[in-house]
């Protein structure tokens, strides 16, 4: 369906409509709205507390410890399926991760430096403050080394929020929110590395750069077969996980170490779709393989003019966000409560980091990096902003989760989630009443 005389609409529908489509359509539909990987996430998170807490708690628990093996001959690696979860699984995660780091990197806010300054300082502050908060709650104590927990931001219920609130929140903040979430994911990633690495083989992390280094290599020759390069991941994956450091650090290298130039230009491109229309319309081309074999080029080049970075982010972001991170949160979030489980001292800590801590070092570290003039605030964004943007920062969930299980195990384990929960929830929340306030509906109808 055309919709103006600019030449480049394209028809909305290219196959026939198939009985499939009425199946397959709905969900194509709700996996594009922003908000729906929060929403299939809390959903996940939700079943597993309610399960954790029924009449099939045991069952429940038992079977995230089934031991699945994976070998080939003598060799074999036996973990338990949370584990592959946890260590396989949310590499994947990390991978899109790293390919969002390098887009801000590249080409979004994080390019430049004016820009970038306030979303960074923000990020600072978001991540020492909680961090200050939780060791000063639990100092001297068995909990002391969960220090990390409250330090991460979960893009994914954050990108939710900001959605759900609709166009009265401005771009400025969002754009803001987004490069903060990132930074955090950068933080996280750091701490994850020099936190929680408890001991460390040299052979295996030698190995695991020196597949490193064989990747950027093939990189450099022009490889381009994609399983040469799925294989030599899952080898560097297995060196990582061999040798101390958490394996998903491998993701987040992969994601960086991903081109982000497309291996053909688009006058190239353009070259090869006006031979295609030729070819289409049966100039110049007599024999079927003949036009088989333009059209062929035709198709690999439409393919490889989309940069390996933006076409990796676009096939797995939906694979993250409606399959690994709820398994993970179905894997990770069963806890269970009693009575006595919300006055634990490492939840409390954990909360109130995440609820105080987030706000108030997003909004001191942004107020100094603008009055040493280091960076300024976004259009339409002011300080109560900055503050409830603080507030919905304290939604750790995802990444909250995953340093809790590398920092605390047993008691301390259960009641860090259970902070993580709360501290989550009520940062949601308050930030998305304050926001609606500073930012009333009829304002943002108004200015439309």
């Amino acid at each position: 369906m055309q919709t103006g005389d600019s030449g480049c609409d394209f028809p909305e529908r290219i196959f026939p409509k198939a009985p499939i489509d009425l199946v397959v359509e709905p969900f194509k539909r709700f996996m594009h709205i922003e908000a729906a990987g929060g929403i299939v996430l809390l959903a996940a998170a939700a079943l597993s507390m309610a399960l954790a807490n029924s009449p099939l708690a045991d069952g429940f628990a038992s079977f995230w410890e089934t031991e699945l093996v994976i070998g080939l001959g003598s060799f074999h690696l036996a973990h338990s399926l949370r584990h592959w979860i946890n260590d396989g699984l949310m590499v994947i995660f990390f991978f899109v991760v790293g390919l969002e780091v390098k887009r801000e990197l590249v080409m979004g806010e994080l390019t430049d430096l004016r820009k970038a300054a306030l979303p960074m300082a923000a990020a600072l502050g978001g991540m020492l403050a909680p961090a200050g908060i939780y060791l000063a709650m639990q100092y001297g104590k068995a909990g002391a080394h969960g220090w990390g927990i409250p330090m991460a931001t979960d893009i994914a219920f954050v990108v939710g929020c900001l959605t759900l609130l609709g166009p009265r929140v401005p771009s400025g903040l969002r754009i803001m929110m987004l490069s903060l979430a990132i930074a955090d994911d950068i933080g996280a990633i750091l701490v994850i590395a020099i936190g929680y690495t408890d001991h460390l083989s040299l052979a295996y992390l030698v190995a695991a750069f020196a597949g490193i280094c064989l990747m950027v290599v093939f990189f450099r020759l022009g490889i381009r077969s994609v399983a040469t390069y799925v294989v030599l991941m899952v080898v560097v994956w297995f060196f990582f996980h061999q040798s101390g450091i958490h394996a998903t650090l491998a993701g987040v290298i992969f994601g960086l170490l991903t081109p982000s130039r497309a291996p053909v230009s688009k006058g190239v491109l353009g070259e090869m779709v006006q031979k295609a229309s030729a070819v289409v319309q049966g100039c110049g081309v007599n024999l079927p393989e003949q036009r088989f074999r333009r059209l062929r080029q035709m198709e690999i080049a439409l393919r490889k003019s989309i940069s390996p970075m933006e076409r990796f982010e676009n096939k797995l972001h939906p694979w993250v966000a409606f399959v690994i991170m709820p398994l993970f949160a179905l894997a990770n979030a069963g806890i269970t409560v009693h009575a006595d489980s919300f006055s634990h001292p490492v939840a409390l800590a954990v909360a109130i980091a995440l609820l105080a801590g987030k706000p108030a070092g997003i909004f001191i570290f942004s107020w100094l990096a603008v009055k040493a003039g280091l960076a300024r605030l976004p259009a339409g964004v002011g300080w109560k902003a900055i503050f409830a943007g603080g507030l919905l920062a304290g939604i750790g969930f995802t990444m909250a989760l995953f340093i809790a299980g590398l920092a605390v195990k047993g008691e301390l384990l259960e009641a860090a989630k259970l902070g993580v929960i709360i501290g989550s929830a009520a940062s949601a929340v308050a930030g998305m009443v304050m926001l609606a306030l500073i930012f009333p509906r009829r304002k943002a109808q108004g200015a439309a």
